[in-house]
């Protein structure tokens, strides 16, 4: 018999690829790893691991049970989901997400979930798209938004139910007393000849740039800032323009207009879960929830009753 435990430990010390860094992420003392290793090497009647210099790394006996790892756990999801279907109620969630999908999604979502008949427990968790990988896989949350960046898990890895939730559109964004602050909609070249205030934030930075080079133009970046406060920050006191993603929020007191992108560029957000996962009914609660709030973006425009063509989006002043 395999402990589905022990089994973890060495899903854990193969993604981590150090007995410190899986114990980190397991929150055990990596001689607790190492003694979870020997007991599952014992329980196969195999080594696992062998020495290369002053680390390790896993035999072929090792791999080729890493390799029916995932379809054991995804078939346990599976498992600990009709277990949750014949108990009465469901039982908590724990979501966690970049920070802009945080915002725009996962807070909004958590409280309908909060507020819903009956009402469910939730846990929320800001963090970064790697990390948000590695929580789902150590089992520290069971939804995470994430976002398919190059270093990302593909969509078909066998650890992961990844699926499209919703495609973030990016905005321009303007100093209030900006000559294109005024326009409902605008093509990304109209912005050619400005400034630009760059966000250093890896994906995001390759969208911007790869839909100014389509636009005809490579943007003169002159200042740039990690967090979306701070590039709103820069633009309100006129250093420069911005592409924004949608689900971004901005604070009020910031004096910006966020204008719609005629084309705008786009950043698909996946909905990320363990495999076989999907159909426990706290899970299924929360896509259900996510995909409610992905289907009603924020709001471009002021509240008020102004009446206006609903086929082109509108600015939002923010001041």
């Amino acid at each position: 018999m395999i402990d589905l435990r022990r089994l973890h430990v060495l899903r854990m010390l193969d993604e981590h690829g150090t007995v410190t860094a899986a114990a980190a992420a397991l929150h055990l003392t990596p001689s607790a790893v190492s003694q979870q290793i020997r007991l599952l090497g014992h329980d196969v009647g195999v080594t696992l691991l062998e020495r290369v210099g002053r680390g390790v790394r896993l035999t072929p006996a090792a791999r080729v049970l890493v390799g029916h790892a995932d379809r054991l756990y995804a078939e346990w999801e599976r498992v600990l989901g009709e277990v949750a279907t014949a108990r009465a109620g469901a039982a908590g969630l724990r979501l966690c997400a970049f920070p802009t999908a945080l915002a725009g999604l996962l807070a909004p979502a958590a409280a309908r979930l909060r507020d819903a008949s009956p009402p469910l427990a939730v846990e929320v968790t800001e963090a970064g798209n790697a990390e948000c990988f590695e929580l789902l896989l150590a089992g520290a949350a069971d939804i995470a938004v994430v976002l398919p960046t190059p270093g990302a898990p593909p969509r078909d890895d066998p650890r992961f139910d990844q699926q499209p939730l919703l495609h973030d559109p990016f905005d321009l964004v303007v100093p209030a007393g900006h000559p294109l602050a005024a326009a409902d909609v605008v093509d990304l070249a109209d912005a050619a000849g400005e400034e630009w205030v760059g966000a250093d934030r890896g994906a995001d930075s390759a969208i911007v740039l790869a839909a100014c080079s389509a636009a005809g133009f490579s943007p003169r970046i002159t200042h740039g800032a990690e967090e979306w406060n701070g590039v709103v920050a820069l633009v309100t006191h006129g250093f420069g323009v911005c592409l924004m993603p949608r689900l971004a929020p901005i604070p009020a007191h910031h004096g910006v207009v966020r204008i719609p992108l005629r084309g705008a560029p786009t950043r698909l957000v996946l909905s990320c879960v363990r495999r076989g996962s999907r159909g426990q009914e706290a899970i299924a609660r929360g896509l259900a929830a996510l995909t409610a709030v992905g289907g009603s973006p924020p709001p471009l425009v002021d509240g008020g009753d102004q009446e206006h063509d609903e086929s082109v989006p509108h600015r939002h002043t923010y001041r």
